[in-house]
């Protein structure tokens, strides 16, 4: 495995497994498959209803001796509605069956997302998060947050593929030492993008696929990047993708593709929704 280290030294697989709209009967699955397969991140949150699951699979690994806790790098997010919930961080270490996690983000730029991020800043401070993060964040708000920052955040986690790789975004965030972690790494199910003629050039050359190629791209380019799937063939082809390494010539081809496009746009609309809409386990007022 490699790995990133952020601005605090943690230290960050380049590579894990993600649970984005995979239903917690199948995450308890695909997360043991994973971490039996060589993984060590999980990423979840609280709005995939699949913290317990993550957990579970965690705990089930660590009984059989595949891993110890200590090795693996679990991450999650707060939800907008539990922003200014002071149990939200407890409550979420509870369903995940955890005394602390490695990574910590506020979901959306919605509602009091300042508030989310005291929160945050207050489980690092407390030990209950190793390194925290952002997500899904950008413009005027994006500025709001830094600023209003007493620890800037190591990890943003954004839309991220070999059409969309937020190079200015990132520049932008430079100075303050935060990293990358990508979602959409395979451009969502895009045909389009795998089918990229540079992807099938270096599949031949290298005898791998060319979602292969893309995952060993976004490695290269330092980005952690969390591919999901509950399709056991895929986590484990997912993950063998260390064996071979691209040359910059080929890294400079794979550019050439760079702001084709994105697959999600968030707006106001959108973002005024996510502050409203609460999650099934949420307290009842």
């Amino acid at each position: 495995m490699e790995y990133v280290t952020l601005y605090n030294d943690v230290r960050v697989p380049v590579l894990g497994i993600g649970t984005f709209m995979i239903s917690p009967e199948d995450t308890e699955q695909s997360v043991y498959t994973a971490l039996k397969g060589g993984y060590r991140m999980i990423d979840t949150a609280n709005a995939y209803l699949n913290e317990e699951a993550v957990g579970k699979a965690l705990a089930r690994a660590v009984r059989e001796g595949i891993v110890a806790r200590e090795e693996v790098f679990v991450s999650t997010k707060l939800w907008p509605t539990l922003y200014e919930d002071e149990t939200a961080v407890d409550e979420t270490l509870k369903r995940l069956g955890l005394d602390y996690v490695d990574l910590l983000f506020i979901h959306q730029p919605a509602g009091n997302y300042i508030a989310g991020y005291r929160q945050i800043e207050k489980a690092y401070k407390e030990g209950k998060a190793r390194s925290l993060g952002i997500s899904n964040m950008y413009g005027e708000k994006l500025e709001k947050l830094l600023k209003a920052a007493e620890i800037a955040p190591h990890v943003v986690q954004l839309e991220a593929h070999p059409y969309c790789t937020e190079k200015e975004y990132m520049s932008h965030l430079a100075k303050y030492g935060t990293k990358l972690m990508g979602w959409y790494p395979l451009g969502h199910g895009d045909a389009g993008l795998v089918s990229e003629p540079v992807f099938a050039k270096l599949g031949d050359k290298y005898h791998k696929s060319s979602a292969q190629i893309i995952l060993r791209w976004h490695t290269q380019m330092g980005f952690m990047t969390i591919p999901g799937s509950k399709n056991p063939d895929h986590i484990r082809d997912n993950f063998n993708i260390f064996d071979f390494s691209l040359t910059d010539d080929e890294l400079a081809d794979i550019a050439k593709l760079d702001g084709t496009k994105k697959y999600y746009e968030a707006d106001e609309q959108t973002e005024e929704k996510y502050a409203q809409m609460h999650l099934p386990f949420e307290k009842a007022e």
